[in-house]
């Protein structure tokens, strides 16, 4: 990729070739102050362009390019907001620069580190205001000695048009073809000029997107889902028409003489009907169990507040101040409370009475029953971010040197509240229903603690048998708040001391020093027990009172000081087989409090072969340090319903059985993992219509920070072929040992932890092509660009090593990695009036899974594309510079191939379905006007 192939067309490609030579910098280098001479492979795209082919957010227009890959979007799949990497908000626009993880690339606004968004420090790149950016650049090579940990796999950064003067408008609205996904966006920008030595601009933007709220909405969406055991015996395989067979929608009994039967209709028994065996006894391809049903795409509504004064104080001296504000909202939809082999009363007031006769026959006091319970609301995740951030500094000149100072001041409130959230207390109390001597149902705790006054009887026995009070009652909003704050301190020094006989030496040196806090709140505690005083059945000292919790976190914080120095040395120049030969170098020296300390360093070299032909290539040592959530993250409890893959139970969905408890927590004697990064390629210019660049890579990562978790199952399967004596085994808990695969010996807690322990490998290799011309004396320009990720190796010792690349899942929050993808732009002009851009994007074909210990049916999911088409007009009017669009995103309703993760076989219809990146919403349209004056 070259800095000279920055536009999607040909317009674009001169304005970007202008913007270039005013700046001071370029991304990625303190000394470099032309994009054509950086031996970094540095992408440029114009705002204007993404919004021409995606014209939603900025996250979605630059995860068109393939350099990017399956970030945690609105697709993700969701959860309550803390687990999967979702950091307080499942549905954060992120971006995951060769799918190495959104942790390990750098944001970047106008060369400033963006401060976190999320409780496990990645930034929402929805809180970057849209109105006034220019350009997006993104540096693919490590460049830790520049700018600091996390750019292991790069830097993306956001540059705004400082000297905007005017006023531009925008709105526009969109609709699927499905009649849903309804978008609404409005924005406005003003910039002026004031007297001969200021400028002030700023913008606001509004934004809505309604989302799809069932995953069902979509013909194609069919409760797929992985299910066997992954042996020869019992081989994975996709499936569709999941049923969860203990939890129908109306209710099972599980035991005793009515077991084997489910309420098909209010309060009246029939068998249940047994689907397909798929090789899990926990589900069945059809039958009369139940599945879920969560958000295709998380609901966003966003506020967007930005303005910058830049002042020049004297000559070569100046003064800037820039403030943002952004309030943003999602929310997804999950799951409704499930209830797994709960402790019912035989004379229950809701069950009738000739249920009661045969169970009081049999000698049953009680009974255990399971339900999906799909009559009460799902639980509903909303999370608020509000990001503020201040930055202000002085830049100016020294004699022959430029110098810089900077202060931003930052806080990132995040408040996550979980509607719908079951309280166990409650529950209890609800479900054990008696005739009072008035006939009525009441719950037995009423009856004996006052504290139950208001307890309002729940009645389980059917698909629609609960009261709406019943529901209100054993339900509530709990939540979770966390406050991330970012002080930074930076400075510069740049210039040239001598020359040599290529040319000036350019050196800068640079300090920062940064503070970072982050604490939470929370009124879900998982060691908040319930009070079983006067409750009879499910309820114990064990039982945790919301079925959903949050831990919170007293304020932790870190303090980093680093210190670097760069240069760029030109070597040769005009010579025959060099028209001009540069090499850079910086060394970084970090100090952590809570981490340890560091150098990094980078080596790079800039060979102009011609003034056609270029060599480019960099060496880099890099760092990502943890986390204040990987060190100080609090102890939680969860209940996980994760198959046992020892005694082949799935604990909470197969009959007699109970969720079991998972511990997690932090880890405060992490130290940073290091990248070492090599790149080398070839920029070819023959003509100022056209240019390619190809760019091969290659990065390895040590003592790779990684979450272990007990329950997942090639964890497990490493500790039972080891008789017991893996490290693994210390990740869960069972009676019996290692080896003994009876139900007596089923396991009763799981184990989280975070540890240097993994290596992370991947090379590749990037190609771009820009060419401009005329077709049929019409303007037209074409982009294209391709993304080669033959292997991405997760290392980790006494496990089997795992190649990434070409899985559509993986564990750990792994999402789809396809080993090709492909995005291509075209740009016609018919009249000087019409612009119509097209865009096809294509990856390569995927397995669901690559664990080579896996045995599979069918591990093939297909290769997929789609097309978009944007069509813009500019009318004649006498109001400015004015354009009117249609857009359309995936042209031919392309729909995504089925696949699912073989982590995730008890949720069907929560969790995948198709693959992360993929387009899940089908056609889409998109209607706006832009004015600028």
């Amino acid at each position: 990729m070259s800095c000279a192939t920055m536009g999607l067309a040909a317009p674009a490609m001169a304005q970007e070739a202008k913007v270039s030579d005013q700046a001071i910098v370029v991304t990625g280098s303190r000394v470099i102050k032309n994009g054509n001479s950086s031996p970094t492979p540095l992408t440029v795209v114009s705002t204007q362009d993404i919004a021409a082919v995606q014209p939603t957010t900025i996250a979605d227009g630059l995860n068109l390019l393939p350099v990017f890959s399956s970030p945690r979007n609105q697709y993700a799949n969701p959860n309550g907001g803390v687990a999967g990497g979702a950091g307080g908000n499942a549905a954060a626009n992120q971006l995951n620069l060769r799918n190495m993880g959104s942790v390990r690339n750098l944001i970047l606004f106008d060369g400033h580190r963006v401060p976190s968004t999320s409780v496990n420090n990645i930034v929402d790149v929805d809180m970057i205001p849209q109105m006034l950016l220019q350009r997006v650049e993104t540096v693919t090579g490590g460049v830790s000695a520049v700018y600091g940990s996390d750019a292991v796999t790069g830097v993306v950064n956001f540059i705004t048009d400082r000297k905007f003067n005017g006023l531009k408008m925008q709105a526009q609205g969109g609709l699927s073809t499905y009649g849903d996904g309804a978008q609404y966006n409005a924005g406005l920008a003003w910039g002026k000029k004031l007297g001969e030595r200021a400028h002030f601009e700023m913008s606001y933007e509004y934004r809505k997107d309604e989302g799809v709220s069932a995953r069902s909405s979509r013909p194609w969406f069919r409760q797929q889902s992985v299910q066997g055991g992954g042996t020869a015996a019992n081989p994975y395989q996709l499936f569709s028409d999941i049923r969860i067979n203990n939890l129908p929608f109306g209710g099972a009994i599980t035991s005793g003489a009515l077991a084997g039967n489910y309420f098909a209709s209010n309060g009246v028994l029939s068998p249940s009907a047994a689907g397909t065996a798929t090789g899990s006894s926990c589900c069945t391809v059809g039958g009369t169990g139940g599945y879920y049903d969560s958000s295709l795409k998380a609901k966003l509504e966003s506020h967007q507040l930005f303005g910058r004064l830049d002042y020049e104080l004297g000559e070569g001296l100046n003064f800037y101040v820039s403030g943002l504000f952004n309030n943003k909202k999602n929310e997804q939809f999950i799951t409704p409370p499930v209830t797994s082999n709960l402790t019912m009363g035989a004379s229950n007031a809701f069950l009738a009475s000739s249920y009661q006769n045969t169970l009081a026959a049999a000698g049953q006091s009680t009974f255990l029953f399971s339900k999906l319970f799909s009559q009460a609301p799902r639980l509903n995740p909303q999370a608020e971010s509000e990001q503020f951030w201040v930055n202000l500094g002085l830049d100016g000149k020294l004699g022959a040197w430029d110098w810089s100072v900077a202060y931003s001041n930052s806080a990132s409130r995040l408040s996550t509240t979980l509607h719908n959230n079951v309280n166990n207390q409650k529950l209890a109390a609800a479900l054990d229903a008696v005739t009072n001597s008035s006939g009525q149902a009441v719950c037995y705790a009423s009856t004996v603690n006052s504290a139950y006054a208001g307890c309002a009887p729940l009645n389980l026995f059917g698909p629609s048998s609960a009261s709406q009070a019943a529901l209100d009652y054993i339900t509530g909003d709990t939540h979770l708040r966390a406050m991330t704050k970012m002080q930074d301190i930076s400075g510069s020094l740049s210039g040239s001391p001598f020359k040599t006989w290529a040319g000036d030496v350019n050196v800068a040196l640079s300090g920062e020093w940064r503070l970072t806090s982050y604490a939470s709140t929370s009124d879900a505690l998982p060691t908040t027990m319930a009070n079983c005083t006067g409750l009879r059945y499910n309820c114990s000292a064990n039982t945790v009172l919301w079925q959903n919790t949050y831990a919170a976190r007293s304020r932790v914080s870190n303090t980093v000081g680093e210190v670097a120095v760069e240069a760029k040395v030109p070597l040769l120049k005009d010579l025959p087989f060099a028209d001009a030969l540069d090499v850079t170098g910086a060394l970084r020296y970090t100090s952590y409090r809570t981490s340890g300390q560091y150098w990094t360093w980078k080596l790079g070299i800039d060979w102009h072969l011609s003034d056609k032909l270029r060599f480019r290539a960099t060496r880099s040592r890099d760092i990502r340090a943890p986390t204040l959530d990987d060190l100080y993250a609090p102890s939680s409890i969860a209940s996980l319903q994760n198959r046992d893959e020892l005694t082949k139970i799935t604990p909470g969905l197969d009959a007699g059985t109970s969720p079991v408890a998972g511990y997690s927590g932090g880890n405060p004697n992490l130290r940073a993992e290091v990248g070492n990064t090599l790149t080398a390629g070839l920029v070819w210019k023959p003509a100022n219509t056209f240019s390619l660049a190809l760019d091969g890579y290659r990065i390895k990562i040590s003592d790779a920070i990684t979450s272990i978790q007990g329950y997942n199952p090639t964890i497990q399967n490493a500790c039972y072929a080891s008789g017991g004596t893996s490290p693994y085994c210390a990740l869960q808990s069972r009676p019996l040992g290692y080896s003994n695969t009876s139900a007596a010996n089923l396991v009763t807690a799981w184990y989280s932890t975070v540890i240097n322990i993994a290596e992370i490998e991947t090379w590749g290799a990037d190609l771009e092509a820009n060419w401009a011309t005329k077709l049929a004396k019409m303007p037209a320009s074409f982009r294209f660009m391709a993304s080669w990720q033959p292997h991405i190796y997760y290392r980790t010792p006494a496990l089997v090593t795992i190649d990434q690349a070409g899985a559509a899942f993986g564990t750990n929050g792994l999402q789809a990695s396809p080993k090709w993808r492909l995005t291509a732009f075209a740009r016609f002009k018919p009249t000087d009036r019409v612009t119509v851009d097209i865009m096809e994007r294509w990856r390569s074909a995927m397995k669901h899974s690559t664990d080579p210990t896996q045995v599979w049916v069918n591990n093939h999911v297909a290769p997929f594309a789609t097309t978009n088409l944007n069509v813009a007009w500019k009318p004649r009017n006498g109001l400015g510079d004015a354009e009117i669009f249609l857009n359309v995103q995936n042209l031919f309703n392309a729909a995504p191939p089925a696949t699912a993760f073989f982590g995730a076989s008890t949720i069907p219809g929560q969790f995948g379905g198709f693959a992360i990146g993929d387009d899940p919403i089908g056609r889409y349209f998109t209607a706006g006007v832009r004015l600028k004056m």
